[in-house]
């Protein structure tokens, strides 16, 4: 349970889209605040998650091979083969757009893509500024990565509270999924206008490699829990 964790908390805190929105978020007026909100909505949806399954197995593993147990193994099967049909999918529409010709720029355009930036960063300045507390913790919770949680939840079916180790990995498990926004965070707080600068430029990287970022990813991991959850029900 523990490394299965470890890896998709790894996964969580990598995935460039939230990381994406959080930037945003803490570049709007009053950003350190609202990056606050975007961080209490997120691990408020990551503890929930916990909590629930917790509750449904009363913080005791089920026996190997008994009915909840297989139905775990299953979901995590499930979630792993959707993650790596969602990765290929991404990688296909990602090369089939690579493979066609590139647009020409009208003759009469001085600086080809000069506006289209210009436009860019236009929105990008007016949905800073309309990013409220709510909205931040509207984008916590719609642009986390559910398919990754609800692997970490089929996990944590395994967890057994009588022992303290499994607190810890809980406890970890959502520090370590939260550690990018906190990072972020913390930047903010103490380096406010530094952190600005290394932000803005860090969402234009994101942007640029943000799908081989997300398809590598969900790849990776998804192949992970493919193959766990087959040796787990074949073994």
């Amino acid at each position: 349970m523990v490394l299965d964790l470890l890896l998709i908390g790894v996964a969580v805190t990598l995935f460039p889209l939230p990381v994406m929105a959080f930037v945003l978020v803490v570049s709007s007026p009053r950003g350190a605040r609202k990056g606050l909100v975007f961080i209490l909505a997120w691990l408020a949806c990551l503890v929930a998650v916990m909590a629930v399954v917790l509750l449904l197995t009363g913080g005791q593993p089920p026996p190997p091979r008994s009915p909840p147990s297989v139905a775990a193994l299953v979901a995590t099967l499930v979630i792993g083969a959707g993650l790596v049909v969602y990765g290929e999918r991404r990688r296909r529409s990602r090369a089939a757009a690579g493979a066609q010709p590139p647009v020409r720029e009208q003759a009469g355009d001085a600086q080809p893509g000069a506006a289209s930036r210009t436009d860019e960063a236009g929105a990008d300045g007016a949905g800073a500024d309309e990013v409220g507390y709510w909205s931040a913790a509207a984008l916590a919770v719609l642009l986390q990565p559910w398919g990754m949680v609800g692997a970490a939840a089929a996990t944590v079916v395994q967890a057994d509270l009588s022992h303290g180790t499994s607190f810890v990995a809980l406890a970890g498990f959502c520090v370590l999924a939260t550690s990018t926004l906190l990072a972020m965070e913390l930047f903010m707080v103490f380096r406010p206008a530094r952190a600005q600068r290394t932000l803005r430029e860090l969402r234009g990287w994101l942007e640029r490699h943000k799908e081989p970022a997300i398809i590598l990813t969900c790849l990776l991991l998804g192949l992970w829990l493919v193959g766990r959850s087959l040796y787990q029900l074949t073994g």
